[in-house]
């Protein structure tokens, strides 16, 4: 994988860039559609590619490995093949959803302990196993095992954490480099720096996770119920320290404002099940703000979902109809929605390119941010 930074932005951290993958290039900022199972719920893979244009998706490695298991991901040739989706994939390690989803965890030095959500079974998520199963998945990018602290986490706890990611990702590193991608293509390691929302720990992680020169670093642990500001701050502490000429890839955040005061500050990569959630539930984001399409003063407007928009379910379904499928559980309804909601995602990031490269990002962004936050 490589990494090359086209423009700077001259008054903020925001860059211009494209990786480079053996699936494809990828323009940054990017937003990547979280597709956990093999799938972007709602949305063919003909609608990501023709048009919401995605880039890359994203894998997890947690549901993959318990279904439908990695023996089926390697006879099908990787999940490239078993989903039928030939432009760049990174996937999660898995650590979120073991701690998050899984009964009875417990995380001991050599690994994760835990049972399965889905049927009880006993598993173990140790750095080298969530190595292989990436291996055995295929994708381009792929994350090193860690703990996710929760936001509230206390220091003592935060420290006892970091400490067991930086293990973790020796483990992951010496594993990497003991092992070969199984399908004819490079697959790339992110290091993530933890550390709660505490800056020294911040600060331990991410000198940590720079000096093991990896093609790409991300930072988790935010967006987990601490206050946006301390976000935001997290953020500069750590970009201050990461490699300026590796892509960083921000972790499961989140709201269109979110997405550009990462990149305001150096973010250039981003995921977030957000948008097709929220969509299924019926929220819209637009240019002027968000919707809560399933409230009645929506039944009888028959505007486009989004006058600005550019995807095909903007340009022939109005909001009025939209509001019908919803109410009446209609499947179609979900996928305009998600639709709708990831071509937006996808225009708000090239958007944020063409202002890095036109010299008025920061003006842009505080204009946009202003529409964005508006409750239509």
């Amino acid at each position: 994988m490589k990494f090359e930074i086209k423009c700077k932005d001259i008054h903020s951290n925001a860059r211009a860039g494209v990786i480079y993958t053996g699936h494809g290039t990828i323009q940054t900022p990017v937003f990547m559609p979280v597709g956990t199972q093999g799938s972007v719920k709602a949305v063919h893979a003909r609608e990501l590619t023709d048009d919401i244009n995605a880039q890359i998706i994203l894998g997890n490695t947690y549901h993959l490995y318990l279904r439908p298991g990695t023996d089926i991901l390697e006879r099908a040739g990787g999940l490239h093949r078993f989903i039928g989706w030939n432009r760049p994939m990174l996937t999660d390690s898995g650590g979120y959803q073991v701690f998050s989803l899984a009964d009875n965890c417990k995380l001991k030095p050599e690994g994760a302990y835990f049972r399965s959500h889905i049927d009880g079974s006993r598993h173990v998520f140790s750095p080298e196993r969530v190595i292989d199963i990436q291996r055995s998945i295929g994708a381009d990018i792929i994350m090193a095992f860690d703990e996710c602290t929760p936001g509230d986490a206390d220091y003592k706890y935060a420290q006892k954490s970091l400490d067991l990611t930086e293990q973790w990702l020796e483990r992951c590193l010496k594993r990497m480099s003991e092992t070969e991608a199984r399908y004819g293509y490079e697959q790339t390691l992110f290091p993530i720096v933890q550390g709660c929302v505490y800056p020294d720990l911040r600060r331990r992680a991410a000198e940590n996770v720079a000096s093991k020169d990896a093609g790409g670093n991300a930072i988790g642990g935010l967006a987990v119920g601490e206050p946006t500001e301390k976000m935001y701050e997290m953020i500069e502490i750590v970009n201050e320290i990461l490699p300026k000429d590796r892509p960083r890839y921000l972790m499961g955040v989140g709201t269109p404002a979110n997405l550009l005061e990462a990149i305001e500050r150096g973010v250039d990569m981003f995921d977030c099940i957000m948008p097709t959630r929220n969509g299924r539930n019926g929220q819209l984001f637009t240019s002027d703000g968000f919707i809560n399409i399933r409230n009645k003063k929506w039944e009888d407007d028959f505007l486009p979902l989004d006058s600005e928009g550019d995807s095909y379910v903007d340009k022939e379904y109005s909001r009025a109809y939209l509001h019908h499928l919803l109410k009446v559980n209609e499947i179609l309804g979900l996928q305009i929605a998600s639709i709708h909601n990831l071509a937006f995602y996808r225009r708000l990031m090239a958007d944020a390119r063409k202002h890095i490269e036109a010299g008025d990002f920061v003006e842009w962004k505080k204009e946009s941010i202003r529409r964005l936050i508006n409750r239509l």
